[in-house]
């Protein structure tokens, strides 16, 4: 009986298939979403060389992190930009709604 890659690897750390396979999808996720926010950034920053840097390596995430945290430069100098608070171009109900009524 053939054994598949999964299994042999498994066979040799004592660990059931079945959670090597539900941890390399975990790092999967893990990877995407953080390459997602990392190249994201970059591009709307008009990052070029980050960009390509983290399109082409595969670190698990940790250099995207590494991007996130220390070399994301930001729109607008003296704002912390997120994903999460930002208004879209032209949404002015932030202003409208910070504007003191009559």
């Amino acid at each position: 009986m053939e054994h598949g890659v999964w299994a042999t690897v498994a066979g040799r750390l004592g660990i059931s298939p079945i959670v090597i396979g539900i941890l390399v999808a975990a790092v999967a996720i893990w990877t995407l979403a953080w390459k997602g926010f990392a190249l994201w950034y970059a591009a709307r920053n008009h990052q070029k060389k980050w960009f390509i840097v983290l399109l082409i390596l595969n670190t698990i995430g940790i250099l995207e992190i590494v991007y996130l945290l220390w070399f994301r430069r930001d729109k607008q100098e003296g704002v912390t930009t997120s994903l999460f608070n930002n208004p879209l171009p032209g949404d002015e109900s932030e202003e409208v709604a910070s504007e003191p009524q009559a």
